[in-house]
């Protein structure tokens, strides 16, 4: 990247970067939008919504297993699976493996309806992928790989500073 010198704010226009890194901005704040809209047809909150993308993806999961997804307390986990139970999305059930525990399930309906809304998003980014050959699907799934090594890297925890001071 390269700085605008002209430039001393770090906002919009303060860098010069290729038009597919735009193209990426872009597409990550359409991302945001298509949640908003996912989480409207649902009629959940975006937390809510979250824990409905994991439940989606994997099925059933413990309220610890969806705890550690989310990154939130157990606490915090119950008051969002009681919502999302209120209005049908989910239902608790026995753990098989673990005769205390139990089991946040999807709904199977509301499972239909998210997949209804995600299905045409799905295909349609594939059926973009089927206009290029093989070799450019190659070099844009490199591409697109590479960018999310970039973003792992960024999330990934610092090393220790090895400065000797504990909090």
């Amino acid at each position: 990247m390269q700085r605008d010198p002209d430039s001393a704010a770090l906002g919009r226009g303060s860098f010069s970067v290729h038009p597919a890194t735009t193209l990426l901005r872009d597409i990550l704040d359409l991302t945001g939008d298509f949640e908003r809209h996912l989480g409207r047809e649902l009629t959940v909150n975006p937390t809510d919504l979250e824990a409905m993308e994991e439940l989606i993806r994997d099925g059933a999961l413990s309220p610890t297993d969806l705890a550690r997804r989310l990154g939130m307390s157990t606490a915090a986990v119950t008051t969002v699976v009681d919502r999302l139970t209120a209005v049908g999305h989910v239902s608790r059930e026995p753990n098989p493996n673990d005769r205390r525990g139990i089991l946040v399930v999807p709904s199977p309906d509301s499972v239909r309806r998210a997949m209804a809304t995600l299905m045409p998003m799905i295909l349609g980014m594939d059926s973009v992928l089927a206009g290029f050959d093989e070799a450019e699907r190659e070099t844009i799934t490199a591409y697109l790989g590479r960018v999310a090594d970039v973003y792992r890297a960024q999330l990934a925890p610092a090393p220790d500073s090895g400065s000797g001071s504990e909090a």
